[in-house]
């Protein structure tokens, strides 16, 4: 017979991004679109993890490489971001699950609708609310200018994978509207229409359990990392032991 309990487990911000791409793999709107479809995964840290997931259940992993798999990056206050300088290689595209090495969102876009699925990254998240929003330097938007009319226009999906890290404590059409104001400085903030996707829809995805965010912080390596609350029956905590403990070992993101 089982029992329902809870369990606690720490995920530092590397492990949080290959178990989001673990659980996208497996995701039936994305294996949907792989068989049969365009299945876009625009590049950035965590999407990183996930075309790697993606392409290796394809087959197809082959070629590629988180390095560089990325317009922008946030690194520390005086960190010198020439060390991260990399080739950029494209988005990943997929259509009907061939790798259509090279291409990027802008080349595919107009063709999205009903039944393609884009997986877009965020820099904010509303995890009450279940609403992200991306950081904008572009002054046509960017990626995010040519997602959205695929989406809202055409009724294309947008899966918004984003880590628990990201979290912030206000709506983030209030905080976009905010920093979006003429007196402010620096990038822009644009609330995204799709669907958030954290480690907390990844555990339930992956094993059947609920899962709560409970805490956050750490040292040695922890910092950012969070603490969640996994509640189910015994098979699904074993199963989340397992799932887990399995992902200890991810190193540190080094896109």
């Amino acid at each position: 017979m089982n029992h329902q309990g809870i369990k606690q487990f720490v995920i530092t911000p590397s492990i949080g991004k290959r178990l989001i791409a673990k659980a996208l793999a497996v995701h039936p709107a994305v294996r949907a679109a792989i068989d049969k479809g365009r299945l876009v995964i625009v590049a950035g840290t965590t999407n990183g993890y996930i075309a790697e997931e993606i392409l290796a259940s394809t087959g197809k992993v082959e070629g590629f490489s988180r390095t560089g798999f990325r317009r922008g990056t946030v690194v520390p206050p005086g960190f010198d971001a020439s060390k991260t300088a990399a080739p950029f290689p494209g988005d990943v595209v997929l259509i009907d699950g061939r790798w259509q090495k090279g291409k990027t969102i802008f080349d595919v876009a107009e063709g999205l609708g009903a039944g393609d699925v884009i997986l877009k990254g965020a820099n904010a998240l509303d995890l009450a609310g279940r609403k992200a929003a991306v950081y904008i330097g572009h002054p046509a938007c960017g990626t995010a200018g040519a997602v959205i009319p695929a989406v809202v226009g055409r009724r294309a999906r947008l899966i918004i994978p984003v880590g628990l890290e990201k979290r912030v404590c206000e709506d983030v059409a209030d905080l976009a509207a905010w920093i979006n104001s003429p007196q402010a400085d620096g990038p822009r903030l644009l609330p995204l229409p799709g669907e958030v996707f954290t480690e907390l829809d990844a555990v339930e995805l992956l094993t059947g359990a609920s899962a709560r965010l409970l805490a956050g912080g750490g040292i040695h390596g922890a910092e950012g990392c969070v603490f969640i609350g996994v509640a189910g029956e015994s098979q699904q905590l074993r199963s989340a032991e397992e799932l887990l403990g399995s992902l200890a070992g991810e190193p540190p993101c080094q896109a």
